[in-house]
């Protein structure tokens, strides 16, 4: 088991969670920080944030997610939060439309930007990724000084980090979240897990994801062999196994706090993450 210190990866709201299906995900700017705010007294280092319209849906308008960072830096430990945007291929394969967000600047702008490494299926919808769109989008972000927050669902997916890797548009000390439990893609089972994770390179920094009821499997998995966990309302909305219980996003990092605690493993700092992570981005 590893014991130096962990990660928290915090996705609090996604594409698909509404307040009809819970009324604990965040959606509105405000919930959004008041969300920030509580997870960063919690230890939180990493935000995979995303933006809603007011009816809910997923925004992609740059401006908004502009302010929500600028407003997150406001807040105490903000300045030392790793902040992740989207770069979904979910709501529009294009490249144009998902590259807008890597313009933001100054005060606006991203630590990290999500890059899905290949198409998959979700249980009712799809993300497009083609291969030449993959490489645009590392391109942009390693000309933009953004690191590339690399989500891999499977093999295939990791094998092109490789390529990435090998092809110069992924460098220096690279990150990813290695979802299991996608209808499609690697499962939450512990072979499935420990060889994905087996063939994970050195300078490959990875925390683990269940998605729906494989959350706090996954989790108890990147505690126990990974650098760390992704956890949040955007991959699984319950508590308990039952589902009898709706989660807050609070409660799931309370209790990642807990089972590391437990588990006799410390929690890194933010600014040891982010001289992990950035120290040899670009500051442009």
């Amino acid at each position: 088991m590893i014991t130096k210190p962990y990660i928290i990866s915090l996705a609090p709201t996604g594409i698909i969670p509404t307040k009809a299906q819970t009324p604990h995900v965040p959606v509105s700017q405000s919930e959004i920080l008041d969300t920030v705010a509580e997870c960063l007294e919690l230890g939180v280092q990493m935000f995979h944030l995303h933006t809603r319209t007011p009816e809910q849906t997923h925004n992609s308008d740059p401006q908004q997610y502009g302010r929500l960072i600028e407003a997150i830096r406001t807040l105490p430990g903000g300045q030392q939060a790793i902040l992740c945007v989207t770069t979904s291929g979910r709501q529009n394969p294009s490249f144009e439309e998902r590259a807008r967000i890597l313009d933001l600047d100054g005060d606006m702008k991203p630590d990290m930007a999500s890059l899905t490494l290949s198409s998959l299926n979700f249980q009712r919808s799809a993300s497009i990724n083609e291969p030449d769109v993959i490489r645009q989008l590392a391109a942009r972000m390693q000309e933009r000084g953004i690191k590339p927050e690399l989500e891999i669902f499977d093999f295939g997916m990791l094998n092109m980090a490789r390529v990435l890797m090998d092809e110069g548009l992924v460098d220096g000390h690279a990150y990813a979240n290695l979802l299991f439990g996608n209808i499609s893609s690697a499962q939450c089972t512990p072979l499935q897990m420990a060889t994905l994770l087996r063939e994970v390179p050195d300078n490959l920094t990875c925390c683990i994801a269940g998605l729906g009821r494989f959350q706090l499997q996954a989790n108890l998995f990147g505690l126990m062999f990974a650098d760390g966990v992704r956890v949040g309302l955007e991959d699984n909305i319950w508590y308990d196994q039952q589902r009898s219980q709706l989660a807050t996003n609070v409660n799931l990092v309370k209790r990642i706090r807990q089972l590391g605690e437990q588990l006799e493993r410390p929690l890194m700092s933010s600014q040891a993450l982010r001289d992990r992570l950035l120290s040899d981005s670009s500051t442009l």
